[in-house]
């Protein structure tokens, strides 16, 4: 059996079972996620949420599935067909394929390649397109002022993130997203670096589209912005793509900021559970957190959206990057970046 893993038919057996073992764990949870989110949101609101289908409503996210997957895909008359139906996949695939150097444990990752964070900053950039794609193709203005909106918000707040990341890199003096996690064993950098870890993570709202940043979905003036045409499996590629990178948001936040799949203490009984169900449990974590700012605070307007991103967080965090620059060369532990 070892000796066939080494020929290279066995060699990509193998990658394609490494990716099932994190893509499948990875849909299991954004079709949950849609539940707890529900279901967060109802206690929030003194409800009950989804009860019916299955016990406690755990069946509820296969019987929307269903319903999508019955539903029949409407496509506007003066729409571009093509490129309205590649939207929701091409948005849908870049919230699947960032998940090839994500690591949940140590060495244990789809592709584990030295400039990870750098794959994860582009693929994240590339997000935009899809949203950009499906305003303009769907011929609707509603539609077409959400993908305006997305754009100029994602492309302010990937700024922030960007610094936030660079200054990171400093600290650990590698791409690598394993070596990361394994910088944080002393102290989670969330700690030495608590402000950019706070504009990490309100950039990944804005980011992933979601409130209190959900401008490109304004109901209450856009109707529901770059999705208003779409219907049926389309529109659940977009639903899935924003859970997923909801997720992947989680992922990133835990593995810069949280340790990874590292207990908060070496000593027992922290260090007896397993490093990936350390790891599922901050994603969990952030993920309530999503939730629960959802529950909780109102919609920004645009220009305080705007206002935030370019004259808060961006100089905030190149401030903050150049004096964390300057404490690591001042005492000398500035690491050699490869």
């Amino acid at each position: 059996m070892a000796a066939f893993f080494h020929t290279s038919f066995g060699i990509l057996i193998l990658t394609v079972l490494q990716a099932l073992a994190i893509i499948v764990p990875v849909l299991l949870g954004m079709a949950y996620l849609t539940l707890a989110e529900r279901k967060v949101l109802a206690a929030i609101q003194l409800r009950k949420g989804p009860n019916m289908v299955g016990p406690f409503g755990l069946f509820q996210p296969f019987a929307d599935a269903i319903k999508m997957l019955m539903k029949e895909t409407i496509i506007p008359s003066g729409a571009n067909r093509v490129l309205f139906l590649l939207a929701p996949m091409l948005t849908f695939g870049l919230a699947v394929i960032a998940w090839a150097v994500i690591p949940v444990n140590d060495g244990w990752g789809i592709a584990d390649i030295n400039v990870g964070i750098l794959y994860l900053f582009a693929i994240s950039s590339l997000g935009v397109y899809g949203i950009i794609i499906a305003g303009w193709a769907s011929n609707s203005k509603y539609a077409f002022f959400g993908a305006l909106r997305s754009a100029a918000q994602m492309v302010s707040y990937e700024v922030s993130i960007g610094f936030v990341m660079v200054t990171v890199l400093i600290c650990v003096g590698s791409l690598n997203l394993n070596d990361v996690v394994l910088a944080q064993r002393t102290v989670w950098f969330c700690v030495p670096l608590f402000p950019m870890f706070i504009i990490f993570f309100i950039s990944g709202l804005a980011e992933t589209n979601r409130s209190p940043f959900d401008l490109a979905e304004g109901e209450s003036e856009i109707v529901a912005g770059f999705m208003v045409e779409y219907s049926a499996m389309t529109f659940a590629l977009f639903f899935l793509g924003e859970y997923t990178n909801m997720i992947l948001m989680s992922a990133m936040t835990t593995i810069l900021f949280l340790g990874g799949w590292l207990p908060p203490f070496d000593i027992a009984p922290f260090n007896w559970i397993p490093g990936p169900l350390w790891f599922v449990a901050k994603i969990m974590f952030c993920l309530f957190v999503f939730i629960w700012v959802r529950g909780t605070f109102p919609r920004f307007r645009y220009d305080q959206l705007m206002r935030l991103g370019w004259k808060v967080f961006l100089p905030f965090s190149l401030i903050w990057l150049v004096l964390t620059a300057g404490v690591l060369v001042f005492m000398g532990w500035l690491p050699h970046v490869v």
